[in-house]
């Protein structure tokens, strides 16, 4: 068995909240808005713990893990949230919600976006779809900063 080796932070959490504050500021702001907009924290949650793991991102992972646990998701959502087309664990508009998520985050590699937003209408108001877009675009931010500079993951 080999050993696990040590991932060492290319800048830690203090350190970048200190030379980027006005970025961390705008982050929290943006992470407020979606949250004041009247989507389920609990279907956010969902998208930033999927997002995390498509784009590797340990910190956000934990952190939004951490989060899903505490407001209630189920284990079963969280323990097959990375094979969630073949999980009988999520609702219709789950699924539409992490589609899109899927589809926006690997945009570049899958560009046709049409058939995960044509399911995304049905299931979402377009202030709704706006919003999950938001979310959608704000963890896929925090990834590029926490994953880019291999942010230490929180505990469990």
């Amino acid at each position: 068995m080999s050993e696990v080796q040590a991932v060492e932070p290319r800048q830690d959490w203090a350190a970048f909240e200190k030379h980027a504050g006005g970025v961390v500021l705008a982050l929290r702001e943006l992470g407020r808005a979606v949250a004041a907009s009247g989507l389920d924290p609990r279907l956010c949650e969902l998208l930033k713990v999927r997002v995390s793991q498509l784009n590797g991102c340990a910190f956000c992972l934990q952190y939004h893990l951490n989060l899903g646990r505490q407001l209630g998701l189920p284990a079963l959502q969280l323990d097959q949230l990375a094979c969630w087309r073949d999980s009988p664990a999520f609702a219709p508009r789950e699924r539409a919600a992490l589609a899109w998520a899927e589809a926006l985050t690997l945009q570049a590699a899958h560009p046709d976006t049409e058939p995960a937003y044509a399911a995304l209408q049905a299931q979402f108001s377009p202030v709704e779809i706006a919003n999950v877009t938001a979310a959608i675009g704000h963890i896929n931010a925090w990834n590029r900063i926490a994953g880019g500079l291999r942010f230490t993951p929180p505990a469990p």
